[in-house]
């Protein structure tokens, strides 16, 4: 395997750019403070101590203690344990009639669930929000109203909230939104943030999903049930033929 440029040689020992992209990888979101040339070269300079550090530590036998020969030992054996895992599941594959028939089989959980899009005007007090309300039923456009009154930030956009699912919001508000008809107007509504008039814009009802519009995710689903399947009955015939003592 080609591991790219030769970056240093350390007591005979090449390190190569793939040794310095695997340190790049391991430090995750802080290497963005390495990009620079000099921050590269802390990062060489990193791998040349490690380098040195492991040719004395070579010299001084350390490999040879019993704290390293144990740890060596725990070490090998987790290596091994995520070895045989990766084994027994990696090349687990679904066809796709059984996806067909896992998604059938589970089509419920799959369904697209009631959504709602509304709309409020939230204020401190409940005679503020009566004294609004009434102009609303006026003939005040409630978007305008929104924006003229509400102390939500979403007052910027005419008080809309977007499309949310049952549960996305406060109990409160949740539980009067999907009690509504779309286009009615809520009287005042108390949650922990004052008092909210809500207008119903549009309503979905929950409906069965599509299978090519969910896919990815039933395949998914789908392998993942597979290789829990595989792995309790791999289990299942290990524990036969090895003993196991629970204490």
């Amino acid at each position: 395997m080609d591991k790219g440029k030769v970056l240093a040689i350390v007591d005979g020992r090449e390190i190569t750019e793939s040794d310095f992209m695997e340190l790049v990888q391991s430090i995750g979101q802080n290497a963005m403070q390495f990009q620079s040339p000099q921050g590269q070269k802390q990062l060489l300079d990193e791998l040349v101590t490690q380098e040195l550090l492991y040719s004395e530590a070579k010299e001084l036998k350390l490999e040879e203690e019993e704290e390293y020969v144990e740890a060596l030992a725990h070490m090998q054996a987790t290596l091994l344990k995520q070895y045989a895992m990766r084994n027994l599941l990696n090349n687990v594959t679904v066809t796709p009639e059984e996806v067909k028939t896992y998604f059938m089989a589970h089509r419920d959980a799959f369904k697209k669930p009631e959504t709602a899009k509304a709309s409020h005007i939230l204020v401190d007090t409940e005679d503020k929000a009566k004294e609004i309300l009434a102009k609303i039923h006026g003939g005040l456009d409630f978007a305008e109203a929104a924006k003229k009154y509400s102390s939500c930030p979403s007052s910027a956009q005419g008080g809309s909230l977007g499309e949310f699912t049952r549960g996305r919001m406060v109990p409160e508000f949740d539980a009067a939104v999907f009690a509504m008809e779309v286009g009615q107007v809520s009287d005042p509504v108390k949650t922990q943030f004052g008092y909210h008039i809500i207008k119903l814009d549009d309503f979905s009802p929950e409906e069965p999903s599509k299978l090519e519009e969910i896919e990815n995710q039933v395949t998914d689903q789908c392998l993942n049930a597979k290789r829990q399947d595989i792995y309790l009955a791999k289990k299942e015939e290990l524990s036969k033929k090895y003993t196991v003592e629970m204490k």
